[in-house]
């Protein structure tokens, strides 16, 4: 569904993309990871139109970008990281607009508030809105014609737990019924939970693409936490499994201090990221 081939793009000297390639097909929430200034907006808005590349071929459902953006346009949506809603109308009153302008019936406006848990405030004005409630909003405007892609920037940010579940669930149904996601986040547990395939930029080049199980497991540093009383004094270490040292040493601990308590220790999507970027995703 989305084609990247050898993407480039230059701001005079500087590189904010170099040969990028990427694939996400039909039906997949495709995770797009990287430290601020990797070059992920950058390559966003090559994807929507908004910016020509440099050099390389971008494609999404067969149509080259940008020669074919007329056609792209029905086929996609695009959920920003800031709001421009009507303050003044209502919810409703605000997605009956955009249902005009893609000459949709009335009841996909229902249908897009029911999915996002905003049919009890559709008749209030958005003034009114919570920022939860205004970031869901903005997704179903972005779902009222059902994109075959979905863009997605921050999707859940700000929202509270209830609200973040509610649209990964979506997220989820729209896989399901066979949209393309294409999401940044900075959320590691939202990749774990809702992404099929991730791709991690660092300074404008691709680290590494592959599904989130994968990552981790390629990357998982195996390490326990053991912590044990020495004379009133409590003690915390972790040893590496794979360091024939350190098991002969947590043998021998083991053997040594009866009230050990050991702890596995789980490798979080988060710790592949900061390995393979040398960056922490803030």
């Amino acid at each position: 569904m989305i084609q990247i081939d050898q993407l480039h793009v230059h701001f005079g000297k500087f590189i904010a993309v170099s040969g990028l390639t990427l694939r996400a097909v039909h039906g997949q929430v495709f995770g797009f990871l990287g430290p601020n200034g990797a070059g992920k907006t950058t390559t966003i808005r090559v994807l929507t139109g908004g910016l020509r590349p440099t050099a390389g071929t971008v494609r999404i459902a067969g149509h080259e970008l940008p020669s074919g953006l007329d056609a792209v346009k029905p086929l996609c949506g695009y959920v920003p990281d800031t709001e421009d809603h009507i303050e003044e109308l209502s919810g409703r009153e605000n997605l009956r607009i955009f249902a005009s302008l893609y000459r949709l019936p009335k009841q996909r406006v229902d249908e897009a508030l029911g999915r996002l848990e905003l049919s009890e405030a559709a008749n209030l004005a958005v003034s009114r809105y919570s920022k939860g409630m205004r970031k869901k909003l903005l997704i179903a405007r972005e779902i009222l014609h059902r994109p075959k892609v979905l863009f997605c920037d921050e999707p859940t940010a700000n929202l509270d737990a209830h609200s973040t579940g509610v649209v990964r669930r979506l997220l989820g149904e729209l896989r399901d019924e066979g949209t393309t996601v294409f999401l940044t986040t900075h959320n590691m547990a939202e990749v774990e939970e809702i992404c099929d395939r991730v791709a991690i930029l660092s300074r404008g080049r691709l680290v590494e693409c592959d599904t989130p199980t994968a990552f981790m497991t390629r990357h998982a540093e195996r390490q326990v936490r053991v912590e044990y009383d020495v004379d009133g004094e409590h003690t915390r270490r972790v040893f590496d499994q794979d360091d024939p040292t350190a098991r002969a040493e947590l043998a021998a601990l083991v053997g040594a201090a009866p009230e050990l308590r050991v702890h596995s220790l789980d490798f979080r999507f988060e710790d592949v990221f900061r390995k393979l970027t040398g960056e922490a995703y803030e």
